[in-house]
């Protein structure tokens, strides 16, 4: 989510929380395609971590951005955290160890994805390259430790950072050290929403696979294809993971409230202060049972600020985000929610799509979600490798790109942003194993040449 919510409507029942989220119920004439990618910051001189102070600093580059875009800024505690566009457009934000982020504007086509990335990244480098900055399209940085990597000045950032160790191993890992590229889509009622809920829960590990793109920690192979998915396994479980529930009879919009309500909290936002809740759960705030806020009840941006906090690998919000991929290269973002709406916004595609799905257990999709980091495309479920999957989804999201019929200004549909998928599934690998092979080749075992072959 690129800024903290304001809304101050103090909130009286748990049928306002449902009420916030049947909200997003649209009309299929108006689903939109929402597309936010990550992106590590570099010096171009030496590929170190670029901090956030000085003239040739992450604020030096948003300043920069805020007079190209005449966007507005988003500030905290006097310092530059992001920029947002007033007319409905995109926002900027930093991530928490200066991982750039762009949220795009809700768009109809895919191919307005791709006008949206292509201007964004000219207007990125036009700021970025006299600052000596470079930007890198991995799902985590290939050679920095966690030491190495700055803090941004965001309070929310300094809560999370405190409380991530007492819940997991990689906690601090997900936020300084890993980038990901995420789809956001709509739904046109409840059941909609449930039924794309479910088929991109369980699909997730194949995104995963066909995105795989962080196999190197400090400088060396770490033995896993996404160990960014890996990150994850072990981040908060209280907050993550593969949601079994969400398969069960009765799943709906209250069904999501019931467990947002007791997923742990991390912090309250009042005025331009962060006030550290970790810990505690929503439904005693709910209660007025919050032991840093004793008496006081949540607003409406406290609900939507919470439900920002949960990341389990498929999140509602008023929206679906698909939450499973490593950041990848500028040409191969379009890739991720081409697949998504190939899948999702075409009801023969998600009926089929829902057909090689609904037969597995929850036992069998978190097994598989639990071995895609390491394995890849050689994952299994039910005695068929992954690879058979992603190769049958990849189908269906084509036919189901070209029934939408979308043509761009010369006629091609928006199947073209396939092509690096259909790319893999030719080469039979993920592009982890591609990274692996030039590392033992032709890089030499250095990660350097990652610094030009895979920027931005």
């Amino acid at each position: 989510m690129a800024r903290d919510q304001i809304d101050m409507t103090p909130l009286q029942s748990r049928d306002e929380l449902v009420a916030w989220l049947e909200d997003g119920v649209k009309q299929p004439s108006e689903f939109r395609i929402g597309t936010e990618h990550e992106k590590t910051p570099f010096t171009l001189v030496g590929h170190q971590p670029v901090p956030y102070e000085g003239a040739r600093g992450i604020g030096a580059l948003l300043e920069g951005m805020q007079l190209l875009l005449g966007w507005e800024p988003i500030m905290e505690c006097g310092n530059i955290i992001g920029l947002y566009d007033v007319t409905g457009g995109g926002a900027i934000s930093l991530e928490p160890g200066g991982q750039f982020e762009l949220s795009g504007a809700p768009v109809e086509t895919v191919h307005q994805t791709q006008s949206e990335l292509m201007a964004h990244l000219a207007q990125v480098r036009e700021i970025a390259t006299p600052l000596g900055i470079g930007f890198l399209g991995l799902g985590m940085t290939p050679s920095w430790s966690r030491a190495q990597v700055p803090v941004m000045p965001k309070g929310r950032y300094k809560i999370m950072s405190n409380y991530m160790p007492k819940v997991g191993r990689y906690g601090l890992d997900m936020m300084f050290r890993t980038c990901t590229v995420q789809t956001n889509l709509d739904f046109s009622s409840e059941a909609d929403m449930v039924k794309k809920l479910r088929v991109s829960l369980a699909l997730q590990p194949v995104a995963t696979a066909l995105f795989a793109n962080s196999p190197f920690t400090e400088g060396k192979p770490n033995g896993f294809l996404s160990f960014r998915s890996e990150i994850w396994r072990d981040t908060d479980n209280a907050r993550a993971g593969m949601l079994p529930w969400a398969f069960e009879d009765g799943m709906g919009f209250e069904r999501w409230v019931d467990y947002a309500l007791d997923v742990p909290m991390y912090f309250v936002k009042r005025g331009e202060n962060y006030i550290d809740v970790s810990g505690s759960s929503f439904r005693d705030f709910f209660a007025g049972k919050n032991p840093a806020l004793p008496g006081e009840r949540p607003m409406l941006s406290d609900w939507a600020n919470h439900l920002s906090t949960i990341f389990p690998e498929v999140r509602l919000k008023r929206y679906l985000e698909m939450r499973g991929a490593d950041g990848v290269p500028w040409d191969r973002l379009p890739a991720l929610p081409a697949f998504w709406v190939g899948l999702l916004y075409d009801d023969t595609s998600l009926n089929a799509a829902w057909d090689i799905v609904k037969g597995w257990t929850a036992l069998e999709r978190q097994s598989l979600r639990d071995d895609v980091p390491r394995l890849g495309f050689k994952a299994r479920i039910k005695g068929r490798y992954i690879f058979e999957v992603a190769k049958e989804c990849l189908v269906l999201a084509h036919s189901g790109l070209r029934r939408r019929g979308r043509s761009d200004h010369s006629g091609r549909d928006e199947t073209r942003y396939l092509e690096p998928l259909d790319r893999i599934i030719d080469a039979g690998h993920t592009p982890a194993e591609e990274m692996l092979a030039k590392f033992n080749g032709p890089w030499g075992r250095s990660v350097e040449p990652a610094y030009s072959e895979y920027a931005f």
